[in-house]
């Protein structure tokens, strides 16, 4: 893991290739993702059946078999343990409650000339959810995309999700029932993305498409967009704390832990004004990872994308990781509230330490699918308008247009609209 400090020779150089750990060459995977998209294009359920029994190692004989039953949702449902069962109505009640606020309005303004202008907001008809399978199973991603949906009022949710040899996880089915149900296809990678962009004899075409997935499934999304909408092109996991004397090494080594056993390209940063806390939390992390499961991702991970950065002091800390906008910010100070107003580029801020980042991604409720690779400059978490759109509301009256139409003729007149023009001037008459 490097340890860096703000006054090293080499220091601009070593934090360059933290703020470009997000920059994946995709050009080879484009390629091959190009050649899928259009097998699903063309063939349509043959295409899928044939790259499932590849990829997934089990061949669908009729377009019936892709689809996952209600039936087999409830059952998982009634056999689920009971305490897992809690675990995860209380994850669905949060999540929805929070995203019931984030609701936008229709609404309308009337001007005493007689116009009115306002916005419509309505639900897409369609929304597609992407959940990873494979050698994980995520059912808090499920809930994360497709209770959003819910709220946002979209008529019909399609999920796909990869099925391995045609078993389906059981908490996965468990989580589906929770959801409602929603139409569930054993479909995965970038064929699922495709067949949900542009619609197979199974699969609806759908209007947006949320959910995390491998660079395969960011590379699809990232060639149907505009065809569709999509919610962000995500990259690894990433983690970045910012910490003080006061924090606890035991904590934040753990905390950098729970992403690096992620993926071995997930990022996890500390950035401290402590030497100390730096020395101690390398030790805790040399600790914790003897007692992990994932311990060899971890180790890579953590070895190869990991990064502890000293600085003078905590301003400097906070303008660099508002530089570095990662997609879990934990703030461990005497006190964090203190330092938001500073933060700039964050997907989630994690505030005090009894607030590690895992209890944003289970039962907190905001969402916890976030922008990655320093895209929280400019991207938000998933939330409930990524499936909504706005129309304007506009209405004039004659003695608006009376007010108003010889300005707005005269610019059109100067962009050399003469349509635009007169269409204006016909009703001045």
């Amino acid at each position: 893991m490097k340890v860096l400090k703000t006054t090293d020779k080499n220091f601009k150089d070593e934090f360059q290739e933290l703020l470009n750990r997000g920059k994946v060459d995709i050009s080879n995977v484009e390629n091959i993702v190009r050649d899928i998209i259009n097998e699903v294009k063309k063939e349509g359920n043959k295409a899928l059946f044939r790259h499932i029994e590849k990829f997934d190692k089990w061949a669908p004989l009729k377009n019936e078999d892709l689809e996952i039953s209600k039936d087999e949702m409830k059952k998982a449902y009634d056999n689920l343990d009971e305490k897992l069962k809690k675990a995860l109505h209380l994850a669905y009640d949060r999540i929805k409650t929070y995203h019931q606020k984030q609701l936008p309005k229709s609404w309308i303004d009337f001007e005493e000339n007689g116009t009115i202008l306002g916005q419509k907001v309505t639900p897409v008809s369609r929304a597609g959810v992407y959940v990873p399978g494979g050698k994980a199973f995520y059912p808090s991603s499920l809930l994360m995309n497709v209770i959003p949906a819910i709220v946002a009022g979209v008529r019909e949710i399609i999920v796909t999700t990869p099925v391995i040899e045609n078993k389906p996880n059981e908490l996965l089915l468990a989580a589906l029932y929770i959801c409602g149900a929603p139409k569930t296809y054993k479909v995965g990678g970038a064929s699922a993305i495709a067949a949900l962009a542009y619609g197979s004899e199974s699969i609806p075409k759908v209007d947006v498409i949320t959910g995390p997935g491998n660079i395969f499934v960011a590379t699809a999304k990232k060639l149907v967009y505009g065809d569709v909408n999509i919610d962000m092109i995500a990259g690894p996991s990433e983690i970045g704390i910012i910490a003080d004397s006061t924090a606890r090494p035991d904590y934040v080594a753990i905390d950098l832990l729970s992403q690096a056993e992620h993926d071995e390209m997930a990022s996890s940063i500390l950035i401290t004004d402590n030497e100390s806390l730096a020395v101690k939390t390398l030790e805790e992390i040399e600790k914790f990872l003897e007692e992990l499961e994932r311990k060899e991702i971890a180790s890579k991970s953590i070895k190869q994308r990991g990064a502890i950065i000293i600085t003078k002091d905590i301003n400097e800390a906070i303008s660099l990781m508002n530089e570095i906008a990662p997609e879990h910010l934990e703030i461990l100070t005497k006190n964090p509230f203190e330092l938001l107003p500073f933060i700039k580029n964050a997907g989630a801020i994690f505030l005090g330490e009894y607030t590690p980042e895992p209890i944003g991604d289970y039962i907190a409720g905001p969402n916890h699918t976030l922008p990655t690779g320093g895209t929280a400059k400019f991207y938000s978490p998933l939330n409930v308008e990524v499936f909504m759109k706005k129309s304007s509301i506009i209405s004039f009256s004659k003695k608006a247009i009376d007010e108003m139409g010889e300005s707005c003729a005269l610019l059109a007149k100067t962009e050399g609209l003469t349509a635009h023009q007169k269409s204006v001037l016909q009703r001045l008459k």
